[in-house]
């Protein structure tokens, strides 16, 4: 390559060199042109900005002293106000203490009046005193002096005219006196009798069993009078391993169709009736096969017996009962008194009590519990000494018995000890309600006719007694006094001796009521 060429690419680059630091010298300048020009745009608009917002300023600076004057005068209005409502308070309550003070003022002197009014009447009662005083010292001995005269006059002592005037007075007042005990003893009598009465008569009332009088012998059907013969056995060995066995009688006799099982143990009784019915309808009677039956029977025989007894205390509602006492209570089932079922009649007086504590606020299944047990000593009177009273209670704390309420009712229902047990006053009424109602018992007639003529003998041996008469099959004895001989207060007297005569002597259920009938009768004839 040449000079030339070298040359020109030089002088090229030279001129592209030049032009660029030419074209970098006006960029410089125009760049540094329009930063002027912008800067000086910057400040005109920051002081635009600083103008405004100092008038913004301005207007908020007022707008907020304005907000803060109106503040301030809202605030002094408000507390003007509850200033002015406090005084009014303050105002009210100086008057009412102003008031106060005068009623205060008014009620001292008030007192200041009173005080001198009551020294006033005081004063004036001493003096009072005083002159009664004198007065009375005055009578006494003007009552002195005409005592002695008195004295003098009648020329008795002053203890004789005392004695004189207390047996007039005691001759005055013995009419009152007895009028007086004899209404007040009419009032009490009525308003016990009403009590007793209502209560009695409530649970009689709610509560009411049949009886069915029981027997000592019992019938077997038989379905004809071949069966006689068999029962009979031959020699009349049947019949004899049979009553051996079951401890009761067999009667085979004329009577068609039936043979007759005689016993006064009513279990034993029960248990053979049912054995030789059980025998009659197997068809196979023997010695073995007897022995075998009646074994069975005797079995059942204690479960209904412990039936029976689980039965009525579920009846009576009592709670639990031990189970020796439960099965004697089913043994009464098979026991009478005077033809009356004893566990019917345990059963009544239990409801019977259990009524009577209910309306008299007592605890009703305790007094049930009472009745039932009162005679539980009857399932076991042939095996034990002593009453049945005794041998209940006996029984009855011997099997876990030991409510004293319950062994005292056992004990103590027929007055057998001294009765301080509620309960045991209840079962006395139940069992004497229970025995003595019509129907309940059966009495023959000799015991009746006797007990008649005892309580007739009783009141006739009284003075003054002409008849007596006893009613109403026992329940009334009516009493003829001689009118010339007894007054009306011996009449009264000696009802009153003739009625805890009966009480003491004789026995009876119920209540007997005496009667005294006293008059005076005036005949006279025209003639």
């Amino acid at each position: 390559m040449g000079v030339a060429p070298i040359m020109e690419i030089l002088h090229c680059v030279l001129l592209i060199s030049l032009a660029a630091l030419l074209g970098l010298g006006v960029g410089h300048g125009v760049a540094r042109w329009q930063d002027r020009r912008q800067l000086a745009g910057a400040r005109v608009r920051g002081e635009e900005i600083i103008a405004q917002a100092r008038s913004e300023a301005e207007i908020t600076k007022k707008e907020a002293e304005v907000k803060s004057r109106d503040e301030l005068l809202r605030e002094r209005e408000k507390f003007s106000k509850d200033m002015e409502i406090k005084n009014s308070a303050v105002r009210e309550q100086e008057r009412r203490l102003e008031k106060k003070e005068d009623a205060l003022e008014q009620k001292h002197q008030a007192q200041q009046k009173k005080e001198r009014e009551l020294d006033h009447a005081k004063k004036k009662l001493l003096e009072r005193r005083d002159a009664l005083e004198k007065k009375s010292l005055d009578l006494d001995a003007l009552l002195e002096k005409q005592t002695h005269k008195l004295h003098e006059i009648s020329g008795l002592s002053r203890d004789d005219a005392e004695k004189l005037l207390l047996e007039r007075l005691d001759r005055e007042l013995a009419g009152e006196v007895a009028s007086r005990i004899q209404k007040h003893e009419d009032n009490v009598k009525a308003v016990s009798e009403e009590k007793a009465r209502k209560i009695l008569a409530g649970a009689i009332q709610r509560y009411a069993a049949d009886h069915t009088a029981d027997t000592t012998v019992s019938t077997v059907d038989i379905p004809s009078d071949d069966m006689k013969g068999r029962i009979i056995g031959r020699e009349g060995r049947n019949i004899r391993t049979f009553e051996k066995c079951t401890g009761v009688d067999v009667i085979v006799d004329d009577t068609p169709g039936v043979v007759i099982v005689s016993a006064f143990d009513n279990i034993r009784r029960e248990t053979a009736r049912l054995a030789l019915s059980k025998l009659i309808q197997d068809g196979r009677i023997h010695p073995s096969r007897i022995e075998e039956v009646v074994k069975e029977t005797q079995e059942e025989m204690e479960k209904h017996v412990q039936e029976l007894g689980k039965q009525a205390v579920l009846d009576a509602n009592i709670g639990l009962l031990h189970e020796k006492l439960t099965q004697l209570l089913g043994r009464l089932r098979f026991r009478t008194s005077y033809s009356q079922n004893v566990l019917n009649h345990s059963l009544e007086v239990a409801h019977l009590c259990g009524m009577m504590a209910d309306e008299m606020g007592l605890n009703g299944m305790l007094a049930r519990r009472c009745g039932l047990l009162h005679d539980i000593g009857k399932a076991a009177d042939h095996e034990m000494e002593g009453g049945h009273p005794k041998i209940g209670a006996e029984l009855a704390k011997r099997y876990g018995e030991t409510s004293k309420d319950v062994l005292h009712a056992i004990v103590g229902h027929h007055d057998d000890v001294t009765v301080d047990h509620v309960y045991t006053v209840l079962v006395a009424a139940a069992d004497a309600i229970s025995a003595a109602r019509p129907g309940a018992r059966r009495e023959t007639l000799e015991k009746y006719v006797k007990r008649l003529e005892e309580l007739e003998a009783l009141a006739s041996g009284f003075p003054g007694v002409e008849h007596a008469y006893a009613i109403q099959a026992g329940r009334e004895v009516r009493v003829i006094a001689n009118a010339s001989q007894t007054s009306d207060h011996d009449a009264l007297k000696v009802c009153r001796e003739i009625a805890k005569a009966i009480e003491q002597q004789l026995h009876y259920p119920g209540e007997i009521k005496v009667t005294v009938v006293r008059e005076t009768r005036a005949v006279e004839f025209a003639r």
